[in-house]
């Protein structure tokens, strides 16, 4: 019997380390690295979700090949090169079709990064195989558009007709667990873009979905394992949405939720990440004594997994609730091992998440330290440089330091330095939705109402008390 020249996918076999695409990386973190490709994206047009899993599963082998969007990008970044320069395979042996044959399938869509578009966000190789292809675009698609119902159906082998045809329940596999983790990445991109108060009531059905897929129960334990890890970051996705909105009573809901998923399968990282992000809550919610003893011990789960950029991040929560207990000594050396952490540089041992870590979210937090023990003039330097040093992509960020800044220097005395900052907040407010960046802009506004004859400070108030109040 003749072979067909159309190789069939071997799922099985151990993928190659791409060592080419690793030497390219050079010394940059897989973090670095990917904040990189984003920005290359960017100056061609394109708009691609590159984190540091992506680059890590190109290294690996697991992306043999990449999507049309990921290859222009790449091919900008490293002119004069081919994909086979970069390790890739040809995307026909990938396909397993012949080039331009009569089953070659149309160029799939580019990612979106708008919310509510109807388009499955590509953020993985789209022609690495997995089972049921087409069910799981299906599922990527309704991950981000609001649709649980959909996604569990989907997810589970369950439509409309399944009580009538009393069809067995599908167990999920590897192409939920992606469209999982890519559910993940696509909220943590649009909210650093557009910050949480339009993506939280949409974000609660896919989590609720999430929790179906591990309910169904995956027959390998690999897919089970990366299925519990997605369940647990998407729900502390869900609760920063939750929390950034100011739904403090959801956000810790969904953070205990993340928690017990980390310590039912004793996933040290999803436990220190729902820690990390129970302690901020707690500092934001007035509960200082919570917020170091979480943060402690979220530093207790960590300590094993080799990240000094986590056990940096990890300090400056501690630091925030020494600074909500008063403790001004206590504070400071919580700051002083946070800095010396941060000075040891990435590793690959850097958690996905911490992509939004550099040294303006560094700065930022500790003028948050300073701010609550009333070093207005300390805290505003700090809050400066950070939104200095901010990467342009995170919009929210820029907005929460910028406003930060505002108020430090509202409090420090010098309301027309305050003014012209607080405008730049209304500015980008037209592109950001966060209900913590407004409330820490109407607390401002409330510090310069004596100083109203100021200059500046009457355009920004009127400017203020023209904003849509939040529903």
């Amino acid at each position: 019997m003749a072979s067909s020249p159309a190789t069939p996918p071997q799922p099985d076999r151990p993928p190659r380390p791409n060592l080419d695409f690793r030497r390219l990386r050079g010394r940059r973190s897989p973090a670095e690295f990917a904040a990189d490709v984003r920005r290359a994206a960017r100056d061609i047009g394109e708009r691609v979700s590159c984190d540091a899993r992506y680059v890590g599963r190109v290294e690996a082998g697991e992306i043999r090949c990449p999507n049309y969007a990921y290859e222009r990008v790449f091919l900008h970044m490293f002119p004069g090169r081919t994909l086979a320069d970069l390790g890739f395979s040809p995307r026909a042996a990938v396909r397993g079709r012949r080039p331009g044959g009569p089953d070659e399938t149309p160029e799939p869509p580019e990612p979106y990064d708008t919310p509510g578009t109807a388009g499955p966000p590509v953020t993985h190789d789209p022609y690495e195989h997995h089972e049921n292809r087409e069910e799981s675009d299906v599922l990527r698609r309704a991950f981000m558009t609001g649709g649980g119902a959909t996604v569990a159906a989907v997810s589970l082998g369950l439509g409309q007709d399944a009580a009538a045809t009393e069809r067995p329940v599908r167990r999920p596999g590897a192409s939920e667990a992606g469209a999982l983790e890519e559910a993940v990445l696509r909220i943590r991109l649009l909210d650093d873009r557009h910050g949480a108060d339009g993506l939280y009531m949409r974000a609660a059905e896919p989590l609720r979905a999430a929790y179906a897929l591990l309910d169904a129960g995956a027959t390998r334990q690999t897919t089970a394992d990366r299925l519990h890890s997605g369940a647990g970051e998407l729900a502390i996705s869900v609760g920063w949405l939750a929390h950034d909105s100011g739904r403090f009573d959801d956000a810790r809901s969904h953070y205990a939720e993340a928690l017990a998923t980390a310590r039912m399968t004793g996933d040290d990282a999803l436990e220190a990440h729902a820690f990390c992000n129970t302690a901020f809550l707690a500092r934001d919610a007035g509960r200082p004594r919570e917020a170091v003893r979480a943060a402690q011990a979220a530093q207790r789960a960590a300590r094993s997994l080799g990240s000094a950029r986590l056990m940096s991040l990890l300090a400056l929560r501690e630091a925030g609730g020494w600074a909500g207990l008063a403790d001004r000594a206590a504070c400071a050396r919580a700051l002083a091992r946070a800095q010396a952490l941060y000075e040891r540089g990435h590793s690959d041992a850097d958690p996905e998440w911490m992509t939004f870590y550099g040294p303006a979210e560094v700065e930022g937090l500790e003028a948050q330290c300073w701010s609550t023990l009333g070093d207005w003039r300390r805290a505003a330097r700090h809050a400066r440089r950070a939104a200095r040093l901010q990467d342009p992509h995170f919009l929210r960020n820029i907005a929460l330091y910028t406003a930060e800044l505002a108020d430090d220097l509202a409090r420090d005395g010098r309301p027309d330095e305050a003014a012209t900052a607080g405008l730049r907040v209304l500015h980008l407010l037209e592109e950001v939705q966060s209900s913590r960046v407004q409330t820490m802009l109407a607390a401002t506004a409330r510090v310069l109402l004596p100083h109203r004859r100021a200059a500046g400070v009457t355009e920004f108030l009127d400017r203020h008390a023209s904003l849509p109040r939040p529903v």
